[in-house]
């Protein structure tokens, strides 16, 4: 059965864990690559990374995006959304459609 991983900063994660989410909190960027590389290749089929670690990892998570598991989705941490998470839904709908479909208004 596969399993769910949260990855990020103690503040930012430890509400996940009451849901029965595996929370990694992480400290630096190494423990972040560790973490996540253990989890890609573990048994774990989503793994939520906080936006600000998304976007240290961006090299790591790159070597996922073509595989069919895991999803790696960026979350917004505590200190609030960067907009790296609505960055990748918006590249996932034009590599879907061919175009940008999503309006700002």
């Amino acid at each position: 059965m596969y399993k769910v991983a949260v990855i990020g900063d103690r503040d930012s994660i430890y509400g996940f864990a009451a849901l029965g989410l595996d929370t990694y909190s992480v400290d630096g960027r190494e423990e972040a690559a560790r973490i996540l590389k253990n989890s890609a290749e573990g048994n774990y089929a989503v793994i939520y990374v906080t936006e600000s670690l998304f976007a240290d990892l961006k090299d790591q998570i790159e070597r996922y995006t073509t595989s069919y598991l895991p999803a790696i989705i960026p979350i917004p941490g505590v200190a609030g959304n960067t907009g790296i998470g609505m960055g990748n839904v918006k590249k996932s709908v034009e590599r879907a459609v061919g175009s940008d479909i999503i309006f700002n208004t």
